[in-house]
């Protein structure tokens, strides 16, 4: 495995890793609040159904981050 290689798998375990995803998956939420907006105004109960559903997921997903964010950085004065 090259060094460029070593050090952008290591960039996903890192806490600047984590800010971004943590990032990214709130970025999605606005794709969702979009999706759910539109399903509302179309009376269209799939797509409504389909924004609840990624919606639960981004907050998993957001609730995943923010524990291995949590894990490492217990040092951290900020988390707590």
């Amino acid at each position: 495995m090259s060094a460029m290689a070593k050090k952008a798998k290591n960039f996903k375990k890192s806490k600047t890793g984590v800010y971004v995803s943590l990032a990214t998956t709130a970025f999605g939420a606005i794709s969702v609040a979009k999706q759910a907006k539109m399903a509302r105004s179309d009376n269209d109960m799939l797509r409504l159904i389909d924004s609840a559903v990624s919606a639960a997921a981004i907050v998993t997903g957001l609730a995943i981050l923010y524990r291995e964010l949590k894990r490492l950085g217990d040092d951290d004065v900020l988390l707590g």
